[in-house]
């Protein structure tokens, strides 16, 4: 017995039709296509409707029935609109499609003609239509990426979803779309990016940082909702963290379409890419400021968790943090052996002439070198809270400013009116350019002023943010590192507070005389200014 089948899918036309009113393409093609076989007087017993929009086989679902369904040869034809409706896809695809249609004996009906595939001229014509729709599709797709790159460059938002804390709005007597600010949503987003950078405060006052994971909790439990879901997730919090939008702009192609053959089949990956992207100014206003983005970004850089096979455990708690002093490289840990019955700690580049040194005892120097920092810190603690700037001081420097900014203002003000009594006569040439003169000198000596005062008024708030924040953590991982025996939980410690350490041995130890630390290291804290280490 004889089928029939349908087969319907939109055109990127009979999207853009749909969009001005023409009504829905799918139900008039059904309509058509049904008329001209009852026209022919044959039965329609199948209809395969696509709704995805998929440029190959694999990510057509419908397609793929229809082909499979046409195996048997019992359907005789499929109606459909055009022949480019089957395949836009590559010649690998076009050459599957035209095969199935052959080796099925399935005739391809169109309202314009039928095509038999065993029919040398209906062949050439069918395969020819392909290879043109496939061109076609091309052209298209390079003048549509065309467009939306000289869009991005616009500073405009090409995203058919605006990210969370802005809204997408189309822009004033133009064409495209920006953003606006959510005002409640960026208030989440600006306390995200300051619990992760700046932290919570605990109960001692101290403030704790928190990372994504925890940021995700602490949202759940104050009932804020993300845009889709109703819990949040690591993966969203670690993109609102690393999204240049909120900085004001645009970023394009971060995350290339890759395909790769796997297997043998083909597979599509989006990894992040770090150099081969579009990142503008946008005409959207900024939620944070850079510098609370360039924390964040640091941060992420600092806390990137060392990658370890699955069910294994960190062993090596200085992981990310030592490297060798005489070629840069990573400093390794060397598992215990029956001659060495303690781990090492050696270069990771087998030419360099770094000396290897027990892990024990570089951990034991480092806990050293911090214990005498506090120690060092608590003698002069006296001393050098009068260096500190208190609250007060802190605000009576912010009103300096201040007060700095309103004067140069004044001043300004009064070149101005220089400039108008010089245009109404009232002014001479010569008593104008003495009068410019004085008020320019007055202008570049309040500007210097204001730049020294903000200079020492930011140093002030590294110093505090030095005394409140980084003395405490110190002071923890030295109470606390060798109660500790988790060495991610170490690892992790150690990340907070220093920034990286360098290693140098330049004569292994003599037998006997392993606990000699005849070793270098260079630390560097992560410390915002210079206090006393010695």
């Amino acid at each position: 017995m004889s089928e029939y089948y349908i087969y319907l899918r939109k055109s990127r036309k009979d999207r853009e039709a749909e969009a001005n009113g023409q009504g829905e393409t799918l139900a008039r093609h059904q309509k058509t296509l049904l008329a001209l076989a009852d026209s022919m007087g044959v039965k329609v017993s199948k209809i395969y409707k696509e709704v995805v929009s998929g440029e190959s086989i694999e990510s057509r679902p419908e397609i793929k029935r229809l082909l499979h369904d046409i195996e048997d040869g019992r359907c005789t034809g499929v109606f459909v609109m055009e022949v480019e409706r089957l395949a836009r896809g590559d010649t690998k695809d076009q050459g599957i499609i035209a095969e199935a249609f052959k080796y099925s004996d399935t005739k391809i009906i169109t309202p314009i003609k039928t095509y038999d595939p065993n029919d040398e001229y209906d062949e050439e014509y069918f395969e020819f239509g392909l290879f043109m729709s496939r061109r076609e599709y091309k052209t298209i797709n390079r003048r549509i990426q065309r467009g939306r790159i000289a869009s991005v460059e616009e500073g405009k938002f090409i995203s058919s979803v605006a990210p969370y804390g802005y809204k997408k709005v189309k822009i004033r007597n133009g064409k495209g779309y920006t953003l606006e600010i959510d005002p409640e949503r960026a208030d989440i987003v600006r306390m995200i990016y300051e619990w992760y950078t700046r932290g919570i405060p605990g109960d001692d006052g101290y403030y704790r940082t928190m990372g994504a994971t925890a940021i995700c909790r602490k949202l759940d439990e104050m009932h804020i909702k993300p845009m889709v879901n109703d819990t949040w997730s690591k993966a969203s919090v670690s993109d609102i963290l690393k999204n240049p939008v909120y900085i004001g702009k645009i970023r394009w192609s971060y995350r290339k379409e890759i395909k790769k053959i796997v297997d043998g089949k083909v597979k599509k990956i989006r990894p992040d890419s770090h150099d081969d992207y579009i990142l503008v100014n946008g005409l959207h206003p900024a939620i944070i400021s850079e510098e609370m983005f360039e924390a964040a970004k640091a941060k992420a850089e600092a806390n990137k968790k060392t990658p370890i096979k699955l069910g294994t455990k960190l062993q090596n708690p200085l992981t990310g943090i030592i490297y060798c002093n005489i070629c840069g490289k990573t400093m390794t840990r060397l598992a215990p052996t029956s001659k060495t019955p303690y781990a090492a700690l050696k270069c990771s580049n087998r030419y360099c002439k770094n000396v290897s040194s027990p892990l024990y005892l570089v951990e034991r120097k480092m806990i050293q070198f911090l214990e005498d920092w506090l120690e060092s810190y608590d003698l002069k603690a006296k001393s050098y809270d009068e260096l500190f700037t208190s609250d007060l001081e802190l605000s009576v420097k912010k009103n300096a400013i201040q007060s700095e900014y309103n004067e140069l203002s004044t001043i300004k003000e009064q070149l101005e009116n220089a400039y108008n009594l010089v245009e109404k006569g009232i002014y001479t040439p010569e008593l104008f350019i003495e009068r410019s003169q004085t008020l320019n000198s007055l202008i570049r000596e309040k500007e210097q002023i204001i730049e020294k005062l903000e200079e020492e008024y930011h140093s002030a708030l590294l110093e505090q943010k030095s005394r409140e924040e980084f003395v405490p953590k110190v002071r923890k991982v030295v109470e606390t590192y060798w109660e500790v025996q988790d060495m991610q939980s170490r690892n992790q410690m150690l990340k907070e507070i220093i920034q990286k350490i360098t290693y140098t041995k330049e004569k292994p130890n003599t037998r006997g005389d392993r606990e000699n630390a005849n070793f270098t290291l260079n630390i560097f804290p992560k410390i915002p200014i210079k206090l006393p280490m010695s």
